[in-house]
């Protein structure tokens, strides 16, 4: 049992209400873990944490071990006490999206120049040798990223993109400068984190993560560590992952990340997962881990093709893989997201080793059949009003299906006509039927995104699978969250002992 029964919040820190464009780890985020507390709720889940790149996307990230320097809070922004709205710091900033676009290079400037003055002292070196394992390696990456213009590291210069030793001695030469900011920089972010997870705790409130499957190919892992995944001998994608034709697309959604050579991988024992499973959690009291169904199986897509359609299901890892993790660091607290085609398989591994799944409550009516209906839910498990990449619940309520998923319109409506029946719905705040549906369940975990909470439209949702820019920008401002609201939400946890 994961959690005892409870309820909690979906929100990435880059929706906070923080000065400087995007939230991050500073005052807001603590007075969001006490709004949390006053709420009722008693887990707070996040996205990936990692540094993010092209598309802003936290499931594309250049390590899978850094955090990401655009959630550090640099001093000079706490320019209002907390509890106080802040006002835009220019023009180019909205209290409602992030525009990582005019955020990014205001932000880096910002956190430059604070860095610049903090010394690489013995609290700094100690920090790098505890995360030796990839630390050194991702910050040789990021300077060598920025030496070659942001290219990716497959067109670097022959040397740095091969890793030939030589090489890559004298560029950590040539960049130290840059290696020693990105020390300093991952040392204030883990120190940011920690002091969060502390409030955290002292709420008793439990952070959730999230680990994708996958890392992106522009990535310090994979220049890393090129043995343990399937490119090409120059390093281009020789297969990449997706997932075949869905809810979400036609076509399927082809995600362009690298696959793994899980034989590699069983011959070092996993060391890779062991290692990036321990960082987790290390940080989170519980973990996400995405796309659990390509742990039995995953979608193999040849490298040139531009839909998934023709991809084919490959043999992954299965109960090896969880059985050297498992023998590392012992029983892991592990939600599976088992969404998609899942086979009897994928369940089998899933209970085998007693990882709860998922539930996503705007899925449950399009079949009366649907395992995702209230009333056949299992205690073990994690309800879902929705998901990151989910519309919010008014706008699924309200769209017709064709924007955003396969549905047809027949559909639609034959799937409302069914909700309305079930949720005893009379056409009035959907997102608060659906919310009551999720505490009211027997399952031990139920999870809401903040944008339901609010009761926003379709233009708040955080991610459209297969939509190229315009995600993940969402914000919420502190007036949203009034005191009758929290109430509200307070009450209903407590009506049905959450």
């Amino acid at each position: 049992m994961l959690f005892s029964r409870a309820a909690g919040i979906l929100l990435h820190p880059t929706s906070l209400p923080s000065p400087g464009g995007i939230g991050d780890m500073g005052p807001d985020a603590f007075r969001f873990i006490q709004w949390l507390a006053d709420a009722g709720m008693k887990i707070w889940q996040v996205l990936p944490l990692g540094p993010t790149g092209y598309g802003d996307s936290p499931y594309q990230c250049f390590s899978a071990f850094a955090g990401n320097p655009l959630l550090i809070h640099v001093p000079d922004h706490a320019r209002a006490q907390v509890g106080h709205d802040v006002a835009p710091e220019s023009a180019t900033e909205s209290a409602h999206v992030c525009d990582f676009g005019a955020v990014i290079p205001a932000k880096r400037a910002r956190l430059d120049a604070w860095l610049a003055t903090m010394p690489l002292d013995e609290a700094v070196h100690r920090f790098v040798r505890e995360q030796a394992s990839w630390l050194p390696d991702y910050a040789l990456f990021m300077a060598l990223k920025d030496a070659h213009h942001g290219a990716s590291w497959t067109s670097w210069e022959r040397g740095a993109a091969q890793r030939d030793p030589e090489a890559l001695r004298t560029w950590r030469e040539t960049l130290r400068p840059n290696i020693e900011r990105c020390y300093k920089e991952q040392y204030v972010f883990f120190e940011q984190f920690q002091s969060l997870r502390t409030a955290c705790t002292a709420h008793d409130i439990q952070l959730m993560g999230d680990v994708p499957i996958y890392v992106a190919h522009d990535s310090a892992d994979v220049w890393a560590n090129r043995s343990l995944f399937a490119l090409n001998d120059d390093g281009t994608l020789f297969v990449q992952a997706g997932v075949p034709p869905d809810y979400f697309s036609e076509t399927g959604q082809l995600w362009g990340n690298p696959l793994y050579d899980w034989e590699a991988m069983s011959n070092e024992g996993y060391r890779w997962w062991i290692e990036r499973m321990r960082a987790s959690l290390a940080m989170f009291d519980v973990v996400r881990l995405d796309h659990f169904r390509g742990f039995e199986a995953f979608w193999e897509v040849p490298a040139a093709d531009t839909t998934a359609v023709n991809g084919r299901w490959v043999p992954g890892p299965g109960a090896a893989l969880f059985t050297a993790l498992t023998a590392a660091l012992g029983p892991m607290p592990i939600v599976a997201e088992n969404l998609g085609l899942i086979t009897p398989e994928v369940e089998a591994l899933r209970e085998d080793f007693g990882y709860p799944g998922m539930a996503i409550l705007q899925f449950a009516f399009n079949d009366p059949a649907s395992e995702f209906l209230p009333h056949r839910y299992a205690r073990e498990l994690v309800v879902y009003t929705g998901t990151h990449d989910n519309d919010t619940t008014v706008g699924w309520w309200h769209s017709s299906g064709a924007d955003d998923s396969t549905r047809a319109p027949e559909d639609v409506e034959q799937e409302q006509a069914f909700a309305r029946t079930y949720l005893n719905f009379d056409g009035h705040e959907i997102h608060w039927a659906m919310m009551r549906a999720a505490f009211a369940s027997v399952a031990n975990t139920a999870l809401v995104p903040l944008q339901d909470v609010l009761g926003l439209g379709s233009d708040t949702r955080m991610n459209l699978p297969g939509r190229q820019s315009g995600n993940w920008s969402f914000r919420f401002t502190w007036d949203q969250l009034s005191a009758s609201l929290t109430a509200r939400v307070r009450e209903l946890a407590d009506t049905y002992d959450r």
